[in-house]
Parts: structure tokens; sequence; C-alpha cells
């Protein structure tokens, strides 16, 4: 069985959207009280409480409190395991001897989510709409796609972004055998400048994202940077700035989803680099790797693949860019200089020679790329032009 996630945007009225953020200031409520439990009974007593401990004595603490009493029962559990989990993972990271990062006392503003069992304090109406426990009336979804036929439906996430609300379900459907495609191979190399260049010459630019939002980003954070805390003009520009980030973030995804699908209905065998995209992350280009987002693009390529038939291997990136394709030799090269040349007369674009090199190194030269070619309308790169002209 496969379990796939399918996300839908929610468009409550205001009356539901006090109640709803009522219940996650409740549940925040429940966290910080869980997590003030187990600290002073580690101080005082020297013990180390359980999801099970605080668990049993949820019922106890629904009597005591109005609020909590009136929200589901099951969710509120799911706040207790929320918990339990960030205490696992950070005896997990102490035993490690990494950075341990003790669990920490949650604000209201930034607790945006809750977990729901379907059927059981959140509801499928007939007609269409969502239904929660202790919430009036039901909720508009906008159902863009069907849930998949016959699948069976186990958790749903509500959760708040930038003003915006929105469910995700959690799906299981049987697995369905997928045989692997014959058809065009290709290699793939990922830059800051290049977002993606393949070995069959294409070569698709990185979408400024980051740098033609950064003049409108500056001018909303100074704006909220001269509000007083805590007061209604700071709380509207912190959500100007938020919807911002948002949007810009929607403006890669929707790019990377588009290029992905392109690669994945042209080519059979999909070769790219094993790149530690956190390790760059830290370096003096975090700013455009971050922008490029190589990892999200690599996610994206891989559960696509994996319903589609194509294969995807990660090759090792050393030294992709100093080879040549063709006679194998070193040719070393500074990153200003953006064409291959070697003494055996290959010149080409260094992106693209590189990117031969990951699909020669995959050992897949004689295999998947050399029967028949996946027909496509539109190339990846023109995706990306009409995504980044919106």
């Amino acid at each position: 069985m496969s379990v796939l996630s399918y996300k839908y945007r929610l468009y409550p009225t205001q009356a539901q959207v006090a109640g709803m953020e009522a219940m996650l200031g409740a549940f925040c409520d429940l966290y910080n009280a869980a997590l003030q439990q187990r600290i002073e009974a580690y101080r005082r007593r020297r013990k180390t409480l359980r999801y099970t401990d605080q668990a049993g004595e949820l019922k106890a603490v629904r009597a005591a409190d109005e609020r909590l009493a009136g929200y589901s029962f099951s969710a509120q559990q799911q706040v207790l395991r929320r918990l339990d989990k960030a205490f696992q993972a950070f005896f997990r990271r102490l035993k490690a001897k990494g950075k341990a990062g003790f669990p920490r006392f949650q604000a209201k503003a930034r607790f945006d989510s809750a977990e729901f069992r379907v059927g059981d304090g959140l509801t499928l109406r007939k007609s269409g709409r969502l239904g929660l426990t202790g919430l009036f009336g039901d909720i508009k979804v906008k159902w863009h796609r069907p849930l998949p036929p016959g699948a069976k439906l186990g958790a749903a996430v509500l959760s708040r972004s930038a003003g915006h609300w929105s469910v995700c379900f959690q799906v299981t459907v049987p697995d369905v055998a997928v045989a692997e495609r014959d058809g065009a191979a290709v290699g793939i190399d990922v830059g800051l400048t290049s977002l993606v260049a393949t070995s069959d010459g294409e070569v698709v630019p990185t979408p400024p994202w980051t740098k033609r939002a950064a003049k409108t980003q500056r001018r909303l954070q100074r704006a909220l940077s001269r509000c007083k805390r805590g007061s209604q003009r700071r709380r509207k520009a912190k959500q100007r700035l938020a919807r911002h980030s948002a949007r810009t973030a929607n403006q890669r995804r929707d790019v990377l989803h588009k290029l992905s699908r392109s690669l994945v209905d042209r080519y059979a065998f999909i070769a790219l680099e094993d790149l530690s995209v956190e390790r760059l992350a830290r370096s003096m280009l975090a700013k455009s790797v971050h922008n490029a987002a190589w990892g999200q693009l690599r996610s994206f390529l891989e559960y696509k693949a994996a319903s589609a038939g194509t294969r995807v291997e990660a090759v090792d990136p050393r030294g992709t860019s100093q080879t040549c394709p063709q006679c194998g030799a070193v040719v070393a090269k500074t990153l200003d200089i953006r064409v291959h040349r070697c003494l055996c007369g290959c010149m080409m674009d260094r992106d693209v020679a590189a990117a031969t090199v990951i699909l020669q190194r995959a050992s897949h030269a004689t295999g998947p790329g050399h029967g028949l070619r996946t027909p496509s309308q539109r190339g990846a790169a023109e995706l990306v032009r009409e995504a980044a002209a919106l």
C-alpha cells in the first residue's frame, strides 16, 4: 500500500476563521502545559514522562478546561504525540552528540496546524464541505482534483499559512506495479545561473525569484520594523510580509513542478548529481543555492518518476565539471570559464559537458536511452519561460 498526500484550499467564513484560530490557540496551550509538566516532573522527581502518562490524564484536563472539552479528543491526543516526537528527536540528537535543541514553548501565532482522524473530529460532508468538531457550520473546500477512487482516508492536517487555510489528506492507495519505460536517457547538471543543463544541450536559466522579490521584501520588512509590537498595524504588516514570501515560494514551486513533469514525460532514465545541498547552503553562495532549490527539484523528480516508470539515479558529483565527456581528461576550469575546451577538440557549454559526464557515470550509455524517444509537445525551457513571465 502506498501513502499519498492530497492538499486542498479552504475558504472559511470570518466566523469560522475565528473558531479555527481559537481551536489552535487551545491546542497550543495544551502543548505548552504538557511541556511544562514534563520539565517539572524531571526537575522535581527526576522522572521522564511519556506520551502514555500524559494521554491518561487528558480526560481530567478536558473536564477542567471548557475550551478543550468542545474540540476533538483524538486531535488533542495528536498534540501530545507531537510533543513526544519532539522529545524523541531531542534525545536522538543528544545521543548523536549533535546540536540537541531542547523542545521549546510555542507561541500561538506560530502554532499553525492540527492533525485529525477523518471521521473523528473532521468529517467530509456529502455536500463536499468540511465539518470540524466544535466549529459552527461547514467549511467550503476547493476540490481542484478528485480524491483517488477507492482510496482509504487516514489522517487530515488542518493548517494555516500566510492567512490562508488548507487541509491535507493522508490517502492510502493499493500499490500498482509500474513497468520501466524504454526511451531516452538524459544527464542533468544543476547550477546557479542555469537551473538545469541537460546532456541533450538544453539549458534552462534560473528565474530570479529571490532577486525579483527582494525590493518589495525590504520595503515590507522596514514597514514591519517601524510598527509597535502588539499593535494591529504590526499584525497587518506581518501578514503582508508573510503573503509576499508565500507568493515567491509558490512561484518557485510552480516552475519546479512544470520542469520536473516535462523531464519525466520525455525521458525514461534521468541521471543527476548527488549533491549535499545542506552543506552548500552554509557557504557564501547560500542565498543563490536556496533560490535555485535543487533539493526540491530532486524530490519532485523522484516522486513523479516513481509513478511514471522513469528511473532516477544520483551519481558522485566530484569532478563532473572538470572532466572531458569525450576523452575523459581532466580540464581544470575556474567558475568564470563557461565553455569547456579540451585538447581532443571537444568544445561545448560547460554545464552541458558536465551533464554528459553525469550520464556517463550512471553507466547507462548503452542501456535505456537508445530506444524510442518519448515524444514531448514542449521543452522544459519553454515551460519555465512561460511561468517566469507570469
